[in-house]
């Protein structure tokens, strides 16, 4: 089964361009996992629509943290400055899947 990974951003477009790298990272891999963007404020309708199994915030809305945490029932984490600046997209991973139970 494969396992959901929402990524939030200010307006969705930066974290895009991490999915696309994560993609390739759990290709090379041979992780099954759907990755999927999308803006801040449309995280709990997502959540609905989804039902990621977690959600990492870029580091631009990490205030929206705590708000998040209290209205879904997943795990949730910022993406560090440096992996989100580099768009890592090998250590994001790591971090999406050392957060799924």
């Amino acid at each position: 089964m494969s396992k959901v990974i929402m990524l939030a951003c200010a307006g969705g477009m930066s974290t895009s361009l991490l999915v696309t790298k994560m993609e390739k990272a759990a290709k090379r891999r041979n992780v099954d996992v759907s990755i999927f963007a999308t803006a801040g404020s449309t995280i709990p309708d997502e959540c609905k629509k989804y039902s990621p199994d977690v959600i990492l915030l870029g580091p631009q809305i990490q205030y929206l943290f705590k708000l998040v945490v209290k209205e879904v029932d997943v795990p949730v984490a910022v993406i560090g400055m440096k992996d989100f600046g580099t768009m890592d997209g090998e250590k994001v991973l790591d971090l999406a899947l050392s957060m799924i139970k």
